[in-house]
């Protein structure tokens, strides 16, 4: 298929353009290289895709780009592009999140819907559910965000489903559930606990550590991604891990792999679920999602891409 992804440079985008090439697929990758982290991480992983002949990059902001040439010719879009984090996203920068997480997202669906697309596919998260009041969390569930970031992440959804039921345009909106791996964005929770574990320094544990999350694998995600495209449903589903664990559990695991980790304790903040599970007997039944990386093997891949990548900086 030929895909358009957005975020292509980030963390889950990246590791989909790569899973899609590998599956025999044309990808034409937008990314703006904003500073929501840093843009010589998003060049990096850039630099690990530009070498393959069906892989074009363009550095373009969807609220400002033409898009129209660039979805010429396209049967899927990936929608990953977007203001990541809870904590950031209270206050005066709510503005950045709402430009580019709504705003970019209707600018996107807009210039999509006249095309014969195959299906336009969001990336949301679980931040819309909240503390949500039954675990595993089906998409039955009223999303009740607590953090103005998980306010535009369902709004998007919601702009998707309106163009679904307005435009017929096929959209599916994947909430996923606390995604890591390889090249994960440094501000997450993991990526700090891992270089606090190789450096020495301290991890900040928010809460009582006994908060907990159902942590899915990168690689896991960005199949599904493609399954879901391929597949007849639209809609909404979850992407979880299937087994929630808590952060302490978490920093055992990662103790394991490397060596203690000095814990610095610190109040939780506000928009923090207390609680994330998903129920994805959906996402099972409508294109056969199954996450098979357990948490210890999906740290461990991790720890040894952290330790490589920080061999050959020197």
């Amino acid at each position: 298929m030929r895909a358009v992804v957005t975020g292509a440079a980030g963390f889950i985008g990246s590791h989909l353009c790569a899973h899609l090439l590998a599956s025999g697929d044309t990808v034409v990758g937008i990314d703006a290289l904003t500073d929501s982290y840093d843009p010589a991480l998003k060049a990096r992983n850039l630099r690990l895709l530009a070498p393959h002949p069906a892989f074009t990059h363009h550095r373009a902001d969807l609220l400002d780009a033409d898009l129209g040439p660039l979805l010429d010719g396209a049967e899927v879009v990936y929608h990953l592009a977007g203001q990541p984090g809870v904590r950031p996203s209270w206050g005066t920068d709510f503005a950045r999140y709402a430009d580019r997480n709504l705003l970019a997202t209707q600018t996107l669906v807009e210039a999509a819907r006249r095309r014969p697309l195959r299906k336009f596919l969001y990336a949301s998260s679980s931040s819309v559910y909240g503390d949500a009041p039954v675990f595993p969390t089906p998409e039955t569930v009223c999303p009740r965000p607590v953090s103005p970031y998980g306010v535009t992440k369902l709004a998007a959804e919601h702009v998707c489903e309106l163009y679904r039921t307005a435009h017929g345009l096929p959209t599916v909106s994947l909430r996923l559930f606390t995604v890591y791996g390889p090249r994960q964005r440094p501000d997450m929770a993991f990526a700090r606990l891992i270089d606090a574990a190789l450096t020495g320094g301290p991890f900040p544990l928010y809460g009582d550590g006994e908060q907990t999350r159902d942590f899915t694998y990168v690689g896991d995600v960005v199949t599904a991604m493609r399954a879901a495209a391929c597949a007849g449903f639209t809609g909404v589903a979850n992407l979880g891990g299937g087994r929630p664990v808590s952060m302490k559990q978490a920093v055992t695991t990662v103790e394991q792999l490397i060596g203690p980790v000095t814990l610095r304790p610190r109040p939780g903040g506000p928009g923090e679920a207390r609680h994330t599970g998903a129920d994805i007997a959906l996402a099972a039944r409508e294109f056969g999602y199954r996450p098979r990386t357990d948490l210890y093997d999906g740290l461990t891949a991790m720890v040894k891409h952290t330790m490589t990548w920080r061999h050959l900086d020197g």
